[in-house]
């Protein structure tokens, strides 16, 4: 019944292309233009993880991850979310992220092994003016350079997520170096404005 299918699945696009007459589009998340707005504020708090703990049931590296930030930094460490604080939007989080060191991401994409799939939340954070630390999925190296715009750890390694934690928690110049990189990247490439541009290209309206 339609023509274009845009989906931030890749391998759902790619299913349409092969198996249906739909034209298949991939199209990555983004973020709200207005919100990309970044500030240099004292710091507060050092780690910072936002979202909701539970997220999916299916989905139980959330509540891991949580739980051994707060064991790991204690009073360092802040959640906002369903389970945390509270739930903060607006340019209250553009403020929270500015006055946070390390923000520690999470997606749901099983085993991140899934090519080319992840949430809104990277764009978000970067675009808002926060320093990101978030586990390699296939396909982010296409969209953001490691440690240069996001520093990526292995899925799963609380190992090496602590010792990238704690190194870019002391090394001020180079977390805000990155965190520039991160936001200019997100606003000048990777908002809503630019995705609805790329769906018209592809449409060739």
């Amino acid at each position: 019944m339609i023509d274009h299918f845009f989906t931030v699945d890749s391998q759902m696009a790619n299913w349409f292309n092969e198996k249906t007459e739909v034209k298949g589009h991939y199209l990555p998340a983004g973020v709200f233009g207005p919100e990309c707005i970044i500030r240099d504020v004292t710091k507060k708090y050092d780690v910072l993880f936002v979202g909701s703990k539970k997220y999916h049931p299916e989905w139980p590296y959330r509540p891991k991850l949580i739980d051994w930030l707060d064991r790991t930094y204690g009073n360092r460490f802040e959640h906002y979310g369903n389970g945390g604080v509270r739930s903060i939007r607006g340019l209250d989080l553009n403020k929270l992220y500015w006055s946070t060191k390390v923000v520690v991401g999470d997606t749901l994409c099983i085993d991140f092994k899934y090519p080319d799939y992840w949430s809104d939340r990277i764009y978000e954070t970067l675009g808002r003016g926060g320093f990101l630390i978030h586990p390699y999925i296939p396909g982010l190296e296409k969209e953001f350079t490691d440690r240069e715009h996001v520093v990526f750890y292995e899925y799963g390694n609380f190992e090496q997520l602590q010792e990238l934690i704690d190194y870019y928690i002391k090394n001020d110049d180079e977390r805000e170096k990155i965190r520039l990189a991160g936001h200019s990247l997100v606003k000048n490439n990777y908002t809503y404005k630019h995705r609805w541009k790329k769906i018209l290209e592809d449409l060739a309206i």
